[in-house]
C-alpha cells in the first residue's frame, strides 16, 4: 500500500473523521510517536491522521499502514520545518491558506460542538417538509424553443408559424441551441430552472400556443411553445429525511452565528 506525503493541511479529513467517531478512545492518548528535530509528534496527532486517511482507527490499521503514515507525518513535519526556515511560512499566500485552513477546521469543529445536543428532531423534519413543499412550484411545464441571433429573424419564423409552419421543423433547421436536435424540446422543467425572461413567457402561454413575439434573454432570441403542463408532485417524506436534517442543522447553527454577529464589534474596511 502506498501513501504520497501527508498534505500538511489534511485538516477536512481528519475533522471529518471525528465527525464519524473521531479517533479511537485509548485512554493512553498521551505521548509522542516520534520526535524530529525537537519537534514531538503526538499520538493523538498520529491516530487522527491514520484515522483520516485510513476510514478506520489506528487500532485496525496493520503494522506496514501505520509504519507508512508515521514516515509521511515524519516527512510533512521535515517539509514544514524547512518551509519556516526558508520563509516561505511567511510569504503573504501561504499565510492567507493558513489562515483560511485555521478558520475551516475551527468553524467545522464549533458546528459540530454546536449542534451535538442540538439535533434536528421529528418535529422539526415535518416543519421544515411543510415549509420547502410550500414553497416548490407547483407546475412543471414541457415546452420547445428555437434560439436565433436576431430579434427580426425571430419574428420571421413567429411569421412562419403563423402561416401554419411545423414548429419542430424550424426548429431543427434554424435554432441554434443543442435542443434543434429534438425539435426544440426542452423536456420538462419547473420556471425557477430557466431565466426570468424566458420562465415569464412560458407561464403565460396557453398549452399548445407559442410567443407571437420574440423573448429575450442572455443567450439570444428565443420563440417558445408551451406543449403541456403538469403538477409537481413533491418528494416522499422519508426519501428527503437525511437532506430535510442538514436544513434544519444548518439553520440553526446560522442562527448561532448570527447572534455572534450581533454582539461583536465589526468593522468593515472595504
Amino acid at each position: 500500500m502506498k501513501y504520497a506525503i501527508i498534505p500538511t493541511l489534511a485538516s477536512l479529513a481528519l475533522l471529518s473523521a471525528c465527525g464519524k467517531g473521531g479517533a479511537p478512545a485509548d485512554k493512553d492518548a498521551g505521548g509522542d510517536v516520534a520526535v524530529v528535530n525537537g519537534v514531538s509528534i503526538s499520538k493523538n496527532t498520529f491516530e487522527y491522521y491514520v484515522q483520516g486517511v485510513t476510514s478506520k482507527p489506528a487500532s485496525e490499521a496493520t503494522p506496514e499502514q501505520k509504519s507508512q503514515l508515521l514516515d509521511n507525518l515524519i516527512r510533512g513535519e521535515l517539509v514544514a520545518a524547512d518551509a519556516e526556515k526558508t520563509g516561505i511560512a511567511k510569504q503573504s499566500e501561504t499565510k492567507a491558506i493558513l489562515e483560511l485552513a485555521r478558520l475551516n477546521v475551527l468553524q467545522q469543529a464549533a458546528t459540530q460542538a454546536y449542534l451535538k445536543d442540538r439535533k434536528a428532531t421529528d418535529d422539526d423534519l415535518k416543519k421544515e417538509y411543510d415549509a420547502q413543499v410550500a414553497a416548490m412550484p407547483k407546475t412543471e411545464y414541457h415546452a420547445r424553443h428555437i434560439l436565433v441571433a436576431t430579434e427580426q429573424f425571430a419574428q420571421k419564423l413567429i411569421d412562419q408559424l403563423d402561416k401554419g409552419g411545423k414548429f419542430e421543423e424550424l426548429a431543427k433547421k434554424e435554432s441554434m441551441d443543442p435542443s434543434k436536435d429534438n425539435g426544440g424540446d426542452l423536456g420538462w422543467f419547473t420556471p425557477d430552472r430557466m431565466v426570468p425572461p424566458f420562465s415569464q413567457a412560458v407561464v403565460g402561454l396557453s398549452k399548445g400556443s407559442y410567443t407571437k413575439k420574440p423573448v429575450q434573454t442572455q443567450y439570444g432570441w428565443h420563440v417558445i411553445r408551451l406543449d403541456e403542463t403538469r403538477d409537481v408532485t413533491p418528494p416522499p417524506f422519508d426519501s428527503v429525511k437525511d437532506r430535510l436534517g442538514q436544513i434544519v442543522e444548518a439553520k440553526k447553527f446560522k442562527s448561532y452565528t448570527d447572534e455572534l454577529a450581533k454582539t461583536a464589534k465589526i468593522e468593515k474596511k472595504l
